[in-house]
């Protein structure tokens, strides 16, 4: 049974920095691709950054210059760099993982959600001072 646990939300100040992780166990996935998903309240829920199993990434346009996507292999875990927070940054953050043969069939930001097959529980980030 695959296992996706996210961790790293917190209250920060407008301006401030936090790093997500998402930690994958119970799987050996060769192609993947991988995303951060956050959804603020009363707004939908939106694809910010994606990265696959080839270290292909993409942004969406508001977080872009400001959050960085990465992935420790070793570790299988899925990490997002948040900095310059700004107070529309508010939303509880999903990972998300889609097995697929070979990273070159990732869409970046348009990989549509329901082909995601794992997601984490969601974390909390609060900007506000």
């Amino acid at each position: 049974e695959v296992q996706v646990v996210e961790s790293g939300g917190d209250l920060v100040q407008p301006g401030g920095s936090l790093r997500l992780s998402c930690t994958f166990s119970g799987y050996t996935y060769i192609g993947y691709c991988m995303a951060w998903f956050r959804q603020a309240a009363g707004k939908e829920r939106e694809a910010i950054a994606t990265i696959s199993s080839r270290d292909r990434t993409s942004y969406a346009d508001s977080v872009k210059g400001r959050f960085t996507v990465s992935q420790d292999n070793a570790k299988k875990t899925l990490i997002l760099q948040m900095s310059s927070l700004k107070p529309e940054d508010t939303a509880v953050y999903y990972c998300a993982v889609d097995p697929v043969p070979d990273g070159k069939y990732c869409r970046g930001l348009a990989h549509p959600p329901e082909e995601y097959d794992h997601w984490g529980q969601g974390t909390q980030v609060t900007v506000s001072s």
